[in-house]
């Protein structure tokens, strides 16, 4: 195998998700990442009434109207010489599936904790997905400047509700009111905390060793004497920084900040470029790919349509794995069997986008889509392969799909199967009568199914709710068994986009029952 890619491009890259519980400060802190990398020259307030600018990495409608992320946007600077790719994620709990899904198409995750609230259940459920390919992980504690749980108790709950071991790289200095900034343990350097939302903060003081007087006339006697008795304890009881442990996601450097004030974000990006990994290996049903071979392959990992409403795109977002992606290359889909070629392969600012000639493993690029790609196809040179983890969810809500205008069927077809291709929500038909049930993880997702059927594709529905509580997908060796199945359980079964045959349980009871009347039939919670 020929390595023609340089290591420098390779080792230069950094892609990472921003994962947090909703309103822990998470699109806050991508906007001032993007401020450092001088991505974008001022930081407007992200959900302040007053000022009508929303947040750069929330640009579709009812985002701006909910003023929630839902859906996961791409955004890339540069800094310090390292190319920086940041994958927003939904923090709401109903778009949990695009995060999961976002989660396969990076390297690392910053974890936002809301120091006033700790460790929340959508924090716990993240973290879970983050333990499954150990990711390694950075805690970012935001809100410093408001009056939260005291820093060792919040390290405690980070240790003991997400199962990882931590260690602070930054310590702070009071909280809420007496908040006066963060000692960093690791640069060794004092930095006083000034409220900014706007400019990056300069007040930073090289202090060497905490017995230095300097300390002491800069934040005061009281305040410098529990820094010091604070700083002996942390080497005490907490473990000291290994890049390994950080790397196989055992331990978690922690840093202490407050994203609005622009305070603590440099320290966490500096570290972050320094010790994140650079693009890593992906599995694939065949062999493991490794990010400096010669040969392109990507895979897709989520859909956005209708970006542009004035335009009707579709963009499929790629993570490229290996090789070197080119404009105007021909590439294999190796579900669909062809080539395909990309005229305007796109990067991203937020909603800027720009045409890319080339890209490297660890870049996400926006691929121009007619309609043919779904969620976890690969893309290759030639090779007939598929790359793994990008699993479909049961959902958790079933409701039918209503059609309110016999005049729009059309539209509302094209509609709905373009939004399921997304991933926004599952579509199962059941064949008797044509019945067509969409399946979310919340309730948020039909208001959105909804709004976005008659904004973008002038189509109204009404969702009905069903009393399913489980979608299965089945295996079994045995054709036979299968036939059987569906034809005994034909009021239950659906089909989803893909034509699998689905079961639905409308109870546990139910579920039981069926299992063990087919003993032979293995059942599934993820379509994978």
């Amino acid at each position: 195998m020929h390595l023609v890619l340089k290591k420098e491009d390779l080792n230069k890259r950094r892609t990472f998700g921003i994962i947090s519980h909703p309103d822990a400060g998470k699109t806050t802190l991508t906007e001032k990442l993007l401020l450092f990398g001088g991505a974008i020259q001022t930081a407007g307030a992200v959900k302040s009434n007053k000022i009508t600018k929303t947040a750069t990495s929330d640009f579709m409608e009812i985002e701006k109207q909910r003023g929630i992320s839902v859906a996961t946007s791409v955004m890339g600077f540069e800094y310090k010489n390292y190319k920086v790719n940041i994958l927003d994620t939904p923090g709401h709990k109903d778009f949990a599936e695009d995060t999961y899904r976002t989660l396969t198409a990076v390297d690392s995750v910053i974890l936002v904790i809301d120091c006033v609230k700790g460790v929340e259940e959508q924090t716990r459920k993240l973290m879970e997905v983050c333990r499954m390919r150990n990711t390694p992980v950075i805690v970012f504690i935001n809100k410093m400047d408001r009056e939260g749980l005291d820093p060792y108790d919040l390290l405690d709950e980070i240790e003991k509700k997400l199962s990882i071991h931590t260690c602070p790289l930054t310590w702070p200095i009071g909280i809420g009111n007496t908040f006066q900034g963060v000692y960093n343990l690791f640069e060794k350097q004092l930095e006083l905390f000034s409220p900014n939302k706007t400019k990056i903060s300069e007040d930073i003081y090289e202090i060497k060793d905490l017995s230095d007087p300097e300390l002491d006339k800069r934040i005061g006697q009281d305040a410098a004497a529990k820094l010091r008795d604070d700083a002996s304890l942390i080497e005490g009881v907490y473990e000291g920084f290994q890049e390994e442990l950080y790397l196989d996601g055992y331990l978690a450097p922690v840093f202490f900040g407050s994203a609005v004030n622009n305070f603590g974000i440099r320290e966490l990006l500096d570290t972050f470029v320094r010790i994140a990994p650079s693009p890593l290996p992906r599995h694939t049903d065949t062999r493991e790919i490794l990010p400096d071979e010669k040969d392109f392959s990507g895979f897709i990992f989520k859909i956005h349509a209708n970006l542009d409403p004035n335009h009707r795109d579709r963009i499929a977002f790629c993570r490229i794995v290996s090789g070197k992606f080119e404009r105007n290359k021909f590439y294999y889909n190796t579900r669909l069997e062809k080539k395909l070629r990309f005229s305007s392969p796109a990067s991203f600012m937020a909603n800027e986008k720009n045409i890319v000639e080339e890209a490297f493993p660890g870049d996400v690029i926006g691929l121009y889509d007619t309609g043919s790609f779904k969620i976890g196809d690969t893309l290759t040179e030639g090779e007939q392969m598929t790359f793994k983890g990008i699993p479909r969810f049961s959902p958790e809500i079933f409701k039918e799909l209503i059609n309110k205008d016999p005049f729009k069927a059309k539209q509302l077809e094209k509609g709905i199967r373009q939004l399921t291709d997304e991933g926004v929500a599952q579509l199962f038909t059941q064949p008797t009568g044509n019945v067509r049930i969409i399946g979310t993880v919340g309730e948020l997702q039909f208001e959105v199914i909804q709004f976005r059927l008659l904004q973008e594709y002038g189509a109204s529905c009404s969702f009905y709710p069903m009393n399913y509580i489980k979608a299965c997908w089945f295996s079994c060796s045995d054709k036979q068994v299968i036939a059987k199945f569906i034809a005994t359980k034909n009021r239950h079964i659906t089909y989803d986009k893909d034509e699998r045959p689905v079961f639905m349980a409308d109870s546990e009871w139910n579920l039981r029952m069926t299992k063990e009347a087919f003993p032979e039939i293995e059942f599934h919670y993820t379509s994978e």
